[in-house]
């Protein structure tokens, strides 16, 4: 019995020793918001690429699948090459001004705006081909980590955004982010007590009255990436209400009636979802995890930006995005449907099973209304354009039917790239049956990136865009990818 308590004292002395090392990085309070201050679109309006074509990556979730097949998709764009009609030549990839990223697909929008180039000779090394997945279950049963996991306000997903500083992000903040100037990087999680979608993007950030510009780009991915029960929230403090934030000066039109202009209704919904945040004495803590419950393909921004214009054409006002004349709008969805066996047996699912259906079905759904929707506000726009360059419009000119036709002189292109778009069927069904984790083979990582170019290549409306721009592509080297081709052993 001695033994036993001395073992019990040493165990506890141990726990208490560790307990408190941990250190929750808090999210600094602002004394003022500056809405034309901090990492956001407005204050990067002015260094996009090109201010005529607005060209946005979006990225989904997905564990490594969306982080490889993401990465595919830069990889694509950086080795293409095109020769426009004045006879200027570049990559594509030098023209893309905003990325979003959810869950895996914000490991890659985040390291790419982060390393820029660098991340080709990397991330396959430090991120795709590891078993990352497998070092987060070790340091949960590790005892060294045990006293951080038992601190206040401390979880797995905290243990995880340390292991991502070092193997990919290397502390680095969002204020070093900001001194980059390549694209955009929009990461978003989820706010679980309210199911709002959380933007790390200072506007958001100014609502709750902090400074994105000190937190670590690691824990934005680990809260993107928080799978409920799998992993545990990501914690952020809430200081709304203490420096004098106000809605922007556009949604005044649209706040202040109980019936806004239809285009802006759902993005009105989302600015009283943020409105939320506002109250920090009442709701001190955010407690943030994947963005896929709110979003699993990056969308619910760009659509929301997209309506709030239209509407604000509606109503004769303008926008900082009034010079864009094509969106090109690449959506790397790396959704996959594994065949379900369930129908064909007369016992009911487990519970566990039916719990992860549930879950993922509305998530999936959604994500297909995201890239349906953007289609329809592009057709919509395209429809307008053509009746008030119509003969028998300007022969009228109707005032009434002409406000009614105020819609952006905007072309959008609405590139999916998904597994359901791939012609080869075997490697359809090799991908979509690829697990949502952060493992994978290599042979999966290098099969993922391949098919994410191919499927460019073969949309559409890529196609489409090509013409329109007068774009010719410059064939590369035979051997410029090191990737085997799309179901290659």
């Amino acid at each position: 019995m001695p033994i036993k308590r001395a073992a019990s004292a040493t165990l506890g002395a141990l726990i208490v020793l560790f307990a408190g090392c941990a250190t929750v990085y808090p999210n600094p309070p602002i004394a003022k918001a500056n809405p034309q201050a901090g990492y956001r679109l407005e204050t990067r309006i002015d260094d996009l690429p090109n201010q005529e074509n607005l060209v946005v990556l979006a990225f989904s979730g997905g564990g490594t699948r969306a982080a490889a097949f993401s990465f595919g998709v830069l990889e694509f764009l950086r080795r293409t090459e095109v020769t426009l009609k004045d006879g200027r030549k570049g990559r594509l990839l030098d023209g893309v001004g905003v990325i979003t990223g959810i869950s895996g697909g914000s490991f890659t929008a985040l390291s790419y705006g982060l390393y820029g180039d660098r991340l080709f000779d990397e991330y396959e090394r430090r991120f795709l081909k590891r078993n990352v997945q497998g070092e987060i279950i070790a340091r949960t049963f590790t005892p060294l980590y045990w006293g951080d996991l038992l601190s206040e306000g401390w979880g797995r997903s905290e243990l995880a955004a340390d292991l991502y500083d070092e193997i990919l992000f290397e502390k680095a903040t969002y204020a070093d982010l900001a001194r980059k100037r390549g694209p955009l990087i929009l990461v978003s999680a989820t706010d679980i007590s309210t199911g709002a979608r959380f933007g790390f993007n200072q506007t958001t950030f100014d609502i709750i009255c902090s400074d994105l510009g000190a937190m670590r780009l690691s824990r934005a991915a680990a809260a993107s990436s928080a799978v409920p029960v799998v992993l545990s929230s990501i914690t952020v403090r809430n200081y709304g209400g203490s420096c004098g934030w106000q809605p922007p000066g556009w949604a005044n039109l649209f706040l202040e009636t109980d019936n806004p202009p239809r285009p802006a209704a759902r993005a009105v919904r989302s600015l009283r979802n943020l409105e939320a945040f506002a109250d920090g004495k009442d709701r001190p803590y955010l407690h943030l995890v994947d963005g896929g419950v709110a979003d699993n393909v990056g969308m619910r921004g760009v659509l929301d930006t997209m309506e709030v214009m239209e509407a604000l054409h509606l109503a004769g006002q303008k926008t900082r995005l009034d010079n864009v004349r094509r969106m090109i709008v690449l959506v790397a969805n790396s959704m996959s449907s594994p065949p379900i066996t369930w129908d064909k047996s007369p016992t009911p699912p487990g519970t566990i099973p039916i719990l992860l259906k549930s879950a993922g079905v509305p998530i999936d759904q959604f994500s297909f209304e995201s890239i349906e929707l953007l289609r329809d506000i592009g057709t919509r726009w395209s429809t307008m354009r053509t009746i008030r360059e119509s003969p028998a419009f300007k022969a009228s000119r109707d005032p009434k039917l002409e406000q009614l036709l105020r819609t952006p002189e905007v072309e959008v292109y609405a590139i999916d790239v998904s597994f359901a778009q791939l012609k080869d069927e075997a490697e359809r069904d090799y991908l979509n049956a690829l697990p949502t984790s952060f493992v994978l083979p290599d042979e999966a990582v290098d099969r993922l990136r391949a098919a994410a170019g191919k499927l460019i290549m073969e949309s559409p409306e890529f196609q489409r865009l090509m013409r329109d721009l007068g774009a010719q592509i410059v064939p590369p080297p035979a051997a410029s990818t090191g990737l085997s081709s799309p179901g290659a052993k």
